[in-house]
């Protein structure tokens, strides 16, 4: 398929204005409506709805923009792989708390140092780990083990959740039980950690709903520093604000806080774990 017919298709599916697509694209209306027929006759199938008035993409269309995206993302990838003259460059994925809390230094570090340029994606472990599998990644960083053929799994670093809150908010100065657990307001980061994401779950009853819920640790930080509420969040990241006396740490009573496995993944073969190494990574 031709690229420029899927890039066209791509901004229509956006604009849902064929005229406003022709301006941005600095080509001609009915340029526009000749390759979204071609796209049509490749597919066999109506990408679009039409009618007097608007523009929707058919069922079809919806599907077929999830693989066009796909496709414009691994051409743009094999483009820059193909060009680039600089051998010693990583494309890394991650969650932001595991950025945060173990990559933002080292990124800083080599980028005083030279010798080695970098791509981060910030996002979820099944997101990353796909993008990896379609080679637009080279490595990957989770919470999360990833089994399979061709890829190498390793934990690469290690931590454990801790309870916080901000100091005025703290009524359990000397530690909290579970059962003290149950009645402040608790701030849910869902983690998507597999077992460690069933330990706080199962600290509360079945069906419990949290004043607030979010997947990204960091974006919990303000809520607790504005005093409203607890949370389980990583250590690491949490050692500035315990430093700073910002928030303060709740030491459980009659549970123990879970550790935090960090897995490293990437293609078997791959120069990765020697680059890591290299720059001390």
């Amino acid at each position: 398929m031709n690229s420029e017919n899927l890039k066209t298709f791509v901004l229509l599916s956006k604009l849902k204005n064929f005229t406003q697509t022709a301006e941005q694209l600095f080509i001609a209306q009915s340029t526009v409506t000749n390759r979204i027929a071609e796209l049509e006759r490749e597919v066999g199938k109506k990408l679009f709805l039409r009618d007097s008035k608007n523009l929707s993409l058919t069922e079809e269309g919806a599907i077929f923009l999830d693989y066009v995206l796909r496709i414009l993302e691994l051409e743009d990838a094999c483009l820059k792989e193909v060009r680039v003259t600089r051998t010693d460059k990583l494309r890394i994925g991650l969650p932001n708390a595991i950025y945060e809390t173990f990559w933002e230094e080292r990124i800083k570090r080599c980028l005083r140092e030279g010798g080695i340029s970098f791509q981060v994606v910030l996002g979820h472990a099944t997101d990353m780990l796909q993008k990896l599998q379609d080679k637009l990644l080279d490595v990957v960083y989770t919470f999360q083990a990833f089994s399979k053929a061709g890829y190498v799994c390793e934990p690469c670093e290690s931590d454990e959740l801790i309870l916080v809150t901000s100091p005025e908010a703290n009524e359990y100065p000397r530690g909290i039980t579970g059962d003290q657990l149950l009645s402040v307001r608790f701030l849910m980061c869902n983690f998507a950690l597999q077992e460690l994401g069933s330990f706080v779950r199962e600290l509360f009853p079945v069906h419990t709903t949290f004043d607030l819920e979010i997947d990204n640790s960091t974006k919990l930080i303000p809520y607790l520093l504005d005093g409203l509420g607890y949370s389980f969040l990583p250590r690491r990241l949490m050692k500035p604000y315990l430093e700073e006396g910002r928030l303060v740490e709740v030491k459980p009573l009659d549970f123990e806080n879970p550790k935090i496995e960090v897995y490293r993944v990437y293609r078997a073969g791959s120069p990765v774990k020697e680059l890591l190494e290299k720059f001390g990574l």
